[in-house]
């Protein structure tokens, strides 16, 4: 099984690709989609998306898995983040790629077994489990753990879904959207604005007061 990573970012986003083999834990690839403060932020999304399309094509995951932003931050660093978050889902649904969503803390708890664990220490864990001697800047090691919490949830266990031929549930995946009909073949700008609309009215739910 092969899982896509991503650490969304509106200036730096990381990405991690890796390969589970029955208890074999190996990164394929892993590094930073790089945006720099001079770029409009619609072309950063359009960078993010290219990327992701290309890692796809590369790499060929069953699955991807995409870190949700934290709902700590303010209204408008998370609105772009939630805008990254859909055109990272956006990229690998048009490649037929389910998708599956963690939270920061679920994603540190599966590779340090403590959800409050800083970004040094899941880099120190992911290049333990991964036995690598760098494994990049944070965000590429976040990305890593990423693709890890997803592997070890889709492949632990003789009842995972993996092993029992269930790749898609509870996930976004592109066949299901096509099949439910709620993916109709309009423009991808359109599907983020309304992919980044019911994410973002979620989200601000969550962190507006009573």
């Amino acid at each position: 099984m092969i899982v896509l990573g991503i650490d969304p970012g509106t200036r730096t986003a990381g990405f991690g690709v890796v390969e589970v083999e029955g208890r074999r834990e190996r990164a394929l690839a892993f590094g930073t989609i790089d945006l720099p403060d001079s770029m409009d932020h619609t072309l950063r999304l359009q960078r993010i998306y290219d990327r992701v399309l290309d890692l796809a094509d590369e790499h060929k995951p069953d699955e991807a898995a995409v870190e949700v932003p934290f709902l700590g931050q303010n209204v408008q660093s998370l609105r772009k983040l939630v805008r990254v978050e859909a055109t990272v889902m956006l990229a690998a649904m048009h490649r037929e790629i389910p998708v599956a969503q963690y939270a920061p803390a679920e994603v540190k708890k599966a590779v340090t077994g403590k959800g409050r664990a800083s970004k040094q220490q899941v880099a120190f864990m992911v290049r333990a489990i991964l036995e690598l001697e760098d494994s990049g800047a944070l965000d590429a090691s976040d990305a890593l753990a990423v693709a890890l919490c997803h592997a070890r949830r889709a492949t632990t266990g003789p009842d995972s879904r993996w092993n029992r031929g269930e790749y898609n549930a509870g996930r976004l995946d592109y066949q299901s959207c096509r099949s439910a009909g709620t993916l109709p073949p309009f423009s991808a700008s359109f599907f983020i604005t309304c992919l980044c609309s019911q994410m973002f009215i979620e989200a601000e739910s969550l962190v507006s007061p009573v």
